[in-house]
Protein backbone atom coordinates (compact mmCIF):
# COMPACT_ATOMS: atom_id res chain seq x y z
CA UNK A 1 0.00 0.00 0.00
CA UNK A 2 0.79 3.84 0.14
CA UNK A 3 3.49 4.63 2.47
CA UNK A 4 2.67 7.00 5.15
CA UNK A 5 4.85 10.28 4.95
CA UNK A 6 5.15 13.55 6.67
CA UNK A 7 5.36 16.67 4.95
CA UNK A 8 8.44 17.26 6.68
CA UNK A 9 9.90 13.81 5.08
CA UNK A 10 8.23 14.38 1.75
CA UNK A 11 9.49 18.06 1.26
CA UNK A 12 13.09 16.38 2.33
CA UNK A 13 12.43 13.67 -0.64
CA UNK A 14 11.86 16.02 -3.39
CA UNK A 15 14.98 17.55 -2.77
CA UNK A 16 16.82 14.53 -3.28
CA UNK A 17 14.96 14.21 -6.63
CA UNK A 18 17.30 13.53 -9.50
CA UNK A 19 16.35 13.19 -13.47
CA UNK A 20 15.44 10.33 -15.38
CA UNK A 21 17.45 6.69 -15.13
CA UNK A 22 20.67 5.78 -13.39
CA UNK A 23 24.15 6.29 -15.32
CA UNK A 24 24.16 2.65 -16.14
CA UNK A 25 20.87 2.87 -17.27
CA UNK A 26 21.86 5.71 -19.21
CA UNK A 27 25.36 4.19 -20.28
CA UNK A 28 23.29 1.22 -21.85
CA UNK A 29 20.81 3.14 -23.92
CA UNK A 30 24.05 5.21 -25.73
CA UNK A 31 25.31 1.81 -26.40
CA UNK A 32 22.00 0.77 -28.36
CA UNK A 33 21.57 4.04 -30.44
CA UNK A 34 25.06 4.11 -31.20
CA UNK A 35 24.64 0.11 -32.75
CA UNK A 36 21.22 1.34 -34.42
CA UNK A 37 23.25 4.01 -36.47
CA UNK A 38 26.03 1.77 -37.30
CA UNK A 39 24.00 -1.27 -38.17
CA UNK A 40 20.90 0.22 -39.32
CA UNK A 41 18.11 -2.64 -39.63
CA UNK A 42 20.19 -5.39 -38.77
CA UNK A 43 20.48 -4.05 -35.43
CA UNK A 44 16.55 -2.92 -35.11
CA UNK A 45 16.06 -6.59 -36.18
CA UNK A 46 18.31 -8.23 -33.76
CA UNK A 47 17.33 -5.97 -31.03
CA UNK A 48 13.21 -6.17 -31.67
CA UNK A 49 14.15 -9.96 -30.92
CA UNK A 50 16.52 -9.51 -27.79
CA UNK A 51 13.99 -7.53 -26.04
CA UNK A 52 10.32 -7.67 -27.93
CA UNK A 53 10.80 -11.14 -27.78
CA UNK A 54 9.77 -11.73 -32.14
CA UNK A 55 12.43 -12.05 -34.88
CA UNK A 56 11.48 -10.10 -37.32
CA UNK A 57 12.77 -9.56 -41.22
CA UNK A 58 13.54 -6.28 -42.98
CA UNK A 59 10.05 -6.40 -44.63
CA UNK A 60 7.94 -7.03 -42.23
CA UNK A 61 9.14 -4.02 -39.62
CA UNK A 62 6.88 -2.24 -41.73
CA UNK A 63 2.90 -2.04 -41.07
CA UNK A 64 1.37 -2.14 -44.52
CA UNK A 65 -1.41 0.50 -44.61
CA UNK A 66 -3.41 -2.49 -46.07
CA UNK A 67 -3.27 -3.81 -42.58
CA UNK A 68 -4.66 -1.01 -41.18
CA UNK A 69 -7.23 -0.52 -43.00
CA UNK A 70 -8.04 -4.33 -42.28
CA UNK A 71 -8.21 -3.91 -38.78
CA UNK A 72 -10.17 -0.90 -39.05
CA UNK A 73 -12.80 -2.99 -41.01
CA UNK A 74 -12.53 -6.14 -38.10
CA UNK A 75 -12.89 -3.89 -34.83
CA UNK A 76 -16.01 -3.68 -33.41
CA UNK A 77 -18.58 -0.71 -34.21
CA UNK A 78 -19.05 0.54 -31.01
CA UNK A 79 -14.79 1.14 -30.97
CA UNK A 80 -14.86 2.81 -34.05
CA UNK A 81 -18.04 5.11 -32.48
CA UNK A 82 -15.72 5.81 -28.87
CA UNK A 83 -12.44 6.53 -30.93
CA UNK A 84 -14.12 8.69 -33.23
CA UNK A 85 -16.13 10.54 -29.83
CA UNK A 86 -12.60 10.77 -28.72
CA UNK A 87 -10.97 12.01 -32.01
CA UNK A 88 -13.50 14.74 -32.49
CA UNK A 89 -13.12 15.73 -28.33
CA UNK A 90 -9.08 16.08 -28.84
CA UNK A 91 -9.80 18.36 -32.28
CA UNK A 92 -12.12 20.54 -30.84
CA UNK A 93 -9.64 21.20 -27.95
CA UNK A 94 -6.68 21.60 -30.34
CA UNK A 95 -8.01 23.76 -32.78
CA UNK A 96 -8.95 26.40 -29.83
CA UNK A 97 -5.02 26.36 -29.59
CA UNK A 98 -3.99 27.00 -33.16
CA UNK A 99 -2.64 30.23 -32.93
CA UNK A 100 -1.59 31.95 -37.04
CA UNK A 101 1.15 34.22 -38.26
CA UNK A 102 0.86 37.79 -37.54
CA UNK A 103 2.17 40.73 -38.67
CA UNK A 104 2.54 44.91 -37.07
CA UNK A 105 3.29 47.79 -38.05
CA UNK A 106 5.66 49.47 -35.74
CA UNK A 107 5.51 53.33 -34.97
CA UNK A 108 9.19 53.42 -35.74
CA UNK A 109 8.51 52.34 -39.34
CA UNK A 110 9.19 48.56 -39.21
CA UNK A 111 7.20 45.74 -40.14
CA UNK A 112 7.79 43.05 -37.64
CA UNK A 113 5.65 39.82 -37.47
CA UNK A 114 5.53 36.10 -37.12
CA UNK A 115 4.98 33.31 -39.30
CA UNK A 116 3.62 29.64 -37.54
CA UNK A 117 4.94 26.55 -40.12
CA UNK A 118 4.05 23.11 -38.94
CA UNK A 119 7.64 20.84 -38.81
CA UNK A 120 7.53 18.74 -42.00
CA UNK A 121 8.26 15.21 -40.27
CA UNK A 122 7.22 13.72 -37.40
CA UNK A 123 7.61 10.33 -35.70
CA UNK A 124 5.09 9.41 -32.78
CA UNK A 125 5.99 6.67 -30.32
CA UNK A 126 3.23 4.78 -28.94
CA UNK A 127 3.88 2.59 -26.09
CA UNK A 128 3.10 -1.29 -25.84
CA UNK A 129 3.65 -2.43 -22.42
CA UNK A 130 1.19 -3.95 -20.50
CA UNK A 131 -1.34 -2.57 -22.68
CA UNK A 132 -2.10 -1.83 -26.55
CA UNK A 133 -2.42 2.41 -26.29
CA UNK A 134 -4.41 3.03 -29.51
CA UNK A 135 -5.18 5.96 -26.85
CA UNK A 136 -2.04 7.32 -27.23
CA UNK A 137 -2.26 7.32 -30.88
CA UNK A 138 -5.06 10.27 -30.95
CA UNK A 139 -3.62 12.19 -28.09
CA UNK A 140 -0.24 12.63 -29.95
CA UNK A 141 -1.58 12.44 -33.32
CA UNK A 142 -4.59 14.54 -33.41
CA UNK A 143 -2.58 17.64 -32.38
CA UNK A 144 0.16 16.85 -34.80
CA UNK A 145 -2.90 16.76 -37.75
CA UNK A 146 -4.23 19.82 -36.22
CA UNK A 147 -0.75 21.54 -36.82
CA UNK A 148 -0.82 20.74 -40.23
CA UNK A 149 2.02 17.92 -39.82
CA UNK A 150 1.87 16.54 -43.53
CA UNK A 151 4.24 13.41 -42.43
CA UNK A 152 3.86 11.37 -39.45
CA UNK A 153 5.53 8.24 -38.90
CA UNK A 154 4.44 5.76 -35.95
CA UNK A 155 6.33 3.37 -34.08
CA UNK A 156 4.93 0.87 -31.82
CA UNK A 157 6.68 -2.22 -30.15
CA UNK A 158 5.35 -5.72 -31.34
CA UNK A 159 3.92 -8.56 -29.55
CA UNK A 160 5.75 -11.79 -29.62
CA UNK A 161 4.27 -13.18 -32.71
CA UNK A 162 5.49 -10.32 -34.26
CA UNK A 163 1.65 -8.72 -34.53
CA UNK A 164 0.33 -5.57 -33.44
CA UNK A 165 -3.13 -4.75 -31.91
CA UNK A 166 -5.87 -4.83 -34.28
CA UNK A 167 -7.48 -1.52 -32.26
CA UNK A 168 -4.27 0.04 -32.77
CA UNK A 169 -4.04 -0.66 -36.23
CA UNK A 170 -7.57 0.56 -36.35
CA UNK A 171 -6.56 4.16 -34.66
CA UNK A 172 -3.57 4.49 -36.96
CA UNK A 173 -5.84 3.92 -40.13
CA UNK A 174 -8.31 6.68 -38.23
CA UNK A 175 -5.27 9.25 -37.80
CA UNK A 176 -4.21 8.66 -41.70
CA UNK A 177 -0.71 8.46 -40.58
CA UNK A 178 1.79 8.16 -43.43
CA UNK A 179 4.09 5.27 -42.15
CA UNK A 180 4.42 2.42 -39.13
CA UNK A 181 6.43 0.06 -37.73
CA UNK A 182 6.73 -2.93 -35.69
CA UNK A 183 9.65 -1.20 -33.67
CA UNK A 184 9.50 -0.21 -29.70
CA UNK A 185 11.69 0.75 -27.37
CA UNK A 186 15.41 2.52 -27.38
CA UNK A 187 15.93 1.09 -31.11
CA UNK A 188 13.10 2.97 -31.81
CA UNK A 189 13.83 6.31 -30.78
CA UNK A 190 17.15 5.40 -32.52
CA UNK A 191 15.86 4.97 -35.67
CA UNK A 192 13.95 8.00 -35.44
CA UNK A 193 16.25 9.98 -34.90
CA UNK A 194 18.69 8.82 -37.42
CA UNK A 195 17.22 6.59 -40.18
CA UNK A 196 17.93 3.40 -41.49
CA UNK A 197 17.44 1.76 -44.73
CA UNK A 198 13.97 1.32 -43.97
CA UNK A 199 12.95 3.92 -41.66
CA UNK A 200 13.27 7.36 -42.00
CA UNK A 201 14.45 9.79 -40.14
CA UNK A 202 12.17 12.49 -38.46
CA UNK A 203 12.87 16.18 -37.76
CA UNK A 204 10.91 15.71 -33.77
CA UNK A 205 9.58 12.51 -32.16
CA UNK A 206 6.77 12.83 -29.53
CA UNK A 207 5.17 10.56 -27.59
CA UNK A 208 5.28 8.85 -24.04
CA UNK A 209 7.51 5.97 -22.92
CA UNK A 210 9.73 3.60 -20.43
CA UNK A 211 12.54 5.22 -18.43
CA UNK A 212 14.89 3.31 -21.18
CA UNK A 213 12.34 5.12 -24.21
CA UNK A 214 12.57 8.77 -22.21
CA UNK A 215 16.71 8.26 -21.88
CA UNK A 216 16.97 7.68 -25.34
CA UNK A 217 15.33 10.57 -26.32
CA UNK A 218 16.93 12.84 -23.93
CA UNK A 219 20.17 11.48 -25.57
CA UNK A 220 19.27 12.06 -29.56
CA UNK A 221 18.10 15.51 -28.54
CA UNK A 222 20.03 18.14 -30.67
CA UNK A 223 19.94 15.79 -33.65
CA UNK A 224 16.20 15.86 -33.61
CA UNK A 225 13.59 17.87 -31.50
CA UNK A 226 11.90 15.90 -28.87
CA UNK A 227 8.63 17.00 -27.43
CA UNK A 228 9.65 16.24 -23.83
CA UNK A 229 10.48 13.65 -21.50
CA UNK A 230 7.75 12.14 -20.31
CA UNK A 231 8.48 8.90 -17.46
CA UNK A 232 6.56 7.10 -15.57
CA UNK A 233 2.53 7.96 -14.52
CA UNK A 234 2.32 10.17 -11.93
CA UNK A 235 -1.25 11.08 -10.14
CA UNK A 236 -1.66 13.43 -7.09
CA UNK A 237 -4.55 13.69 -5.13
CA UNK A 238 -5.94 16.19 -2.98
CA UNK A 239 -8.87 15.36 -0.87
CA UNK A 240 -11.47 16.53 1.92
CA UNK A 241 -12.84 14.49 4.53
CA UNK A 242 -16.36 14.51 2.33
CA UNK A 243 -14.87 12.37 -0.17
CA UNK A 244 -15.64 8.60 -1.19
CA UNK A 245 -12.66 6.76 -0.20
CA UNK A 246 -13.96 4.05 -2.97
CA UNK A 247 -13.39 6.90 -5.90
CA UNK A 248 -10.08 8.00 -4.50
CA UNK A 249 -8.82 4.42 -4.76
CA UNK A 250 -9.60 4.04 -7.81
CA UNK A 251 -8.13 6.95 -9.17
CA UNK A 252 -5.10 5.90 -7.40
CA UNK A 253 -5.38 2.38 -9.01
CA UNK A 254 -6.12 3.98 -12.31
CA UNK A 255 -2.52 5.58 -12.12
CA UNK A 256 -0.65 2.49 -10.60
CA UNK A 257 -1.28 0.06 -12.92
CA UNK A 258 0.83 1.70 -15.45
CA UNK A 259 4.21 0.12 -14.86
CA UNK A 260 6.36 1.97 -12.58
CA UNK A 261 3.11 4.44 -12.09
CA UNK A 262 3.30 6.34 -9.24
CA UNK A 263 0.63 7.36 -6.84
CA UNK A 264 0.15 10.10 -4.44
CA UNK A 265 -2.43 11.46 -1.58
CA UNK A 266 -2.60 14.58 0.35
CA UNK A 267 -5.42 14.80 2.08
CA UNK A 268 -5.94 16.60 6.04
CA UNK A 269 -8.06 14.04 7.54
CA UNK A 270 -6.77 10.76 8.37
CA UNK A 271 -9.55 9.23 8.82
CA UNK A 272 -10.10 9.38 5.30
CA UNK A 273 -6.40 8.35 4.65
CA UNK A 274 -6.87 5.18 6.31
CA UNK A 275 -9.84 4.10 4.76
CA UNK A 276 -8.77 5.01 1.22
CA UNK A 277 -6.24 2.11 2.45
CA UNK A 278 -8.94 -0.05 3.30
CA UNK A 279 -10.24 0.42 -0.32
CA UNK A 280 -7.05 0.30 -1.82
CA UNK A 281 -7.11 -3.35 -0.38
CA UNK A 282 -10.30 -4.36 -1.49
CA UNK A 283 -10.63 -3.09 -5.13
CA UNK A 284 -6.93 -4.44 -5.75
CA UNK A 285 -8.78 -8.32 -4.94
CA UNK A 286 -10.23 -8.60 -8.48
CA UNK A 287 -7.73 -5.82 -10.46
CA UNK A 288 -6.60 -7.48 -13.58
CA UNK A 289 -3.94 -5.56 -13.62
CA UNK A 290 -3.17 -6.19 -9.72
CA UNK A 291 0.40 -7.66 -9.53
CA UNK A 292 1.58 -4.62 -11.27
CA UNK A 293 -0.44 -1.90 -8.99
CA UNK A 294 0.68 -3.52 -5.74
CA UNK A 295 4.47 -3.05 -7.42
CA UNK A 296 4.04 0.45 -7.90
CA UNK A 297 2.39 1.43 -4.87
CA UNK A 298 4.50 -0.12 -2.74
CA UNK A 299 7.74 1.00 -4.71
CA UNK A 300 6.61 4.90 -5.46
CA UNK A 301 3.56 7.48 -4.44
CA UNK A 302 2.74 8.30 -0.69
CA UNK A 303 0.41 9.01 1.28
CA UNK A 304 0.34 12.57 2.79
CA UNK A 305 -1.69 14.08 5.85
CA UNK A 306 -1.20 17.85 5.56
CA UNK A 307 -1.87 20.34 7.80
CA UNK A 308 -4.40 21.36 5.83
CA UNK A 309 -5.77 21.48 1.87
CA UNK A 310 -3.29 25.20 1.67
CA UNK A 311 -0.41 23.17 2.53
CA UNK A 312 -1.30 19.93 -0.08
CA UNK A 313 -1.50 21.99 -2.76
CA UNK A 314 2.29 23.30 -1.86
CA UNK A 315 3.69 20.26 -1.62
CA UNK A 316 2.22 19.39 -5.21
CA UNK A 317 3.21 22.08 -6.66
CA UNK A 318 6.36 21.04 -5.19
CA UNK A 319 6.00 17.63 -6.81
CA UNK A 320 4.71 19.35 -10.40
CA UNK A 321 4.00 15.92 -11.40
CA UNK A 322 1.71 14.49 -14.24
CA UNK A 323 -1.99 14.88 -12.95
CA UNK A 324 -3.86 16.54 -10.16
CA UNK A 325 -6.83 15.86 -9.00
CA UNK A 326 -8.62 18.37 -6.73
CA UNK A 327 -11.09 16.22 -4.98
CA UNK A 328 -12.64 19.05 -2.71
CA UNK A 329 -15.52 20.61 -1.62
CA UNK A 330 -14.32 24.30 -3.31
CA UNK A 331 -11.66 23.09 -6.04
CA UNK A 332 -11.89 26.38 -8.11
CA UNK A 333 -10.00 28.36 -5.24
CA UNK A 334 -7.27 25.88 -5.14
CA UNK A 335 -6.49 25.98 -8.81
CA UNK A 336 -4.43 29.06 -8.22
CA UNK A 337 -2.64 27.69 -6.24
CA UNK A 338 -1.21 24.90 -8.13
CA UNK A 339 1.47 26.22 -9.99
CA UNK A 340 2.95 23.25 -11.43
CA UNK A 341 0.79 20.46 -12.79
CA UNK A 342 0.31 18.73 -16.36
CA UNK A 343 -3.11 18.90 -16.17
CA UNK A 344 -5.60 19.64 -13.24
CA UNK A 345 -8.75 17.83 -12.41
CA UNK A 346 -11.39 19.75 -10.96
CA UNK A 347 -14.16 18.67 -8.79
CA UNK A 348 -15.45 15.14 -7.34
CA UNK A 349 -16.55 13.64 -11.09
CA UNK A 350 -13.14 14.68 -13.07
CA UNK A 351 -11.30 11.64 -12.74
CA UNK A 352 -8.27 11.47 -13.98
CA UNK A 353 -9.04 8.52 -16.90
CA UNK A 354 -12.12 11.16 -18.65
CA UNK A 355 -8.54 12.92 -19.70
CA UNK A 356 -6.63 9.91 -20.64
CA UNK A 357 -9.38 8.91 -23.07
CA UNK A 358 -11.73 10.94 -24.62
CA UNK A 359 -12.78 14.60 -22.96
CA UNK A 360 -9.96 16.94 -25.15
CA UNK A 361 -6.53 17.64 -23.97
CA UNK A 362 -3.99 15.36 -24.83
CA UNK A 363 -3.30 13.06 -22.33
CA UNK A 364 0.96 13.33 -23.11
CA UNK A 365 1.86 15.24 -20.12
CA UNK A 366 5.28 16.35 -18.17
CA UNK A 367 6.11 14.01 -15.72
CA UNK A 368 8.67 13.85 -12.88
CA UNK A 369 8.98 17.28 -12.11
CA UNK A 370 9.40 18.68 -15.06
CA UNK A 371 5.80 20.42 -15.19
CA UNK A 372 7.82 23.17 -13.48
CA UNK A 373 9.07 24.02 -16.98
CA UNK A 374 7.77 22.29 -19.62
CA UNK A 375 3.52 22.01 -21.03
CA UNK A 376 1.43 19.41 -22.19
CA UNK A 377 1.92 17.92 -25.75
CA UNK A 378 -0.19 20.35 -27.98
CA UNK A 379 -0.54 22.10 -30.97
CA UNK A 380 2.87 24.34 -30.74
CA UNK A 381 4.34 21.25 -30.60
CA UNK A 382 4.44 20.83 -33.97
CA UNK A 383 5.10 23.95 -35.06
CA UNK A 384 7.93 26.41 -35.38
CA UNK A 385 8.00 29.91 -35.39
CA UNK A 386 10.01 32.47 -37.75
CA UNK A 387 10.11 36.12 -36.65
CA UNK A 388 9.93 38.68 -39.83
CA UNK A 389 11.72 41.45 -39.91
CA UNK A 390 11.62 44.26 -42.37
CA UNK A 391 13.13 47.92 -41.72
CA UNK A 392 11.44 50.84 -43.97
CA UNK A 393 14.41 53.94 -43.87
CA UNK A 394 12.42 55.33 -40.82
CA UNK A 395 12.85 52.13 -39.46
CA UNK A 396 16.39 52.23 -40.07
CA UNK A 397 16.49 55.80 -38.69
CA UNK A 398 15.29 54.69 -35.86
CA UNK A 399 16.74 51.19 -34.52
CA UNK A 400 20.10 51.53 -36.81
CA UNK A 401 22.01 53.92 -33.99
CA UNK A 402 21.08 52.05 -31.42
CA UNK A 403 22.26 48.60 -32.80
CA UNK A 404 25.33 49.99 -34.06
CA UNK A 405 26.35 51.48 -30.37
CA UNK A 406 25.20 48.51 -28.79
CA UNK A 407 27.41 46.45 -31.11
CA UNK A 408 30.14 48.38 -30.14
CA UNK A 409 29.98 48.50 -26.82
CA UNK A 410 30.30 44.37 -27.30
CA UNK A 411 33.55 44.54 -29.43
CA UNK A 412 31.32 43.19 -32.59
CA UNK A 413 32.34 46.19 -35.00
CA UNK A 414 31.36 44.07 -38.12
CA UNK A 415 27.98 44.08 -36.90
CA UNK A 416 27.82 47.78 -36.31
CA UNK A 417 29.21 48.72 -39.54
CA UNK A 418 26.82 46.71 -41.82
CA UNK A 419 24.66 49.20 -40.06
CA UNK A 420 26.70 51.83 -40.42
CA UNK A 421 26.72 51.24 -44.51
CA UNK A 422 22.94 51.33 -44.29
CA UNK A 423 22.85 54.35 -42.33
CA UNK A 424 24.75 56.14 -44.70
CA UNK A 425 23.15 55.00 -47.65
CA UNK A 426 25.98 53.14 -49.21
CA UNK A 427 25.54 50.03 -51.37
CA UNK A 428 26.48 46.76 -50.27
Amino acid sequence: MLRLTTPSEFRQALEGRRGFGRPEQEASVRQLIDEVRAEGDEALIRLTERFDGTRLTPDRLPIRQEEMEEARRRVEPEFLTALRAARDNLERYHRRQAQGSWMTLETEGAFLGQVLRPIDRVGLYIPGGTAPLFSTVLAAGVPARVAGVPDLTVCTPPRRDGSVDRHLLAALAELGVSRAFRLGGVQAIAALAYGTETVPRVDKIAGPGNTYVTLAKKLVFGDVGVDGLQGPSEIAVIADGASRPEWLAADLLSQAEHLEGRAYLFTPDASLAERVQEELVRQLQDLPTRAVAERSLGAAGALVITSGLEEAAELVSLLAPEHVELQVEDPLSLVPTIRHAGAIFIGRLATEPLGDYAIGPSHVLPTGGTARFTSALGVDTFQKRTSLIYASPAGLATAGPVAARLARLEGLEAHARAVDVRLKGEQV
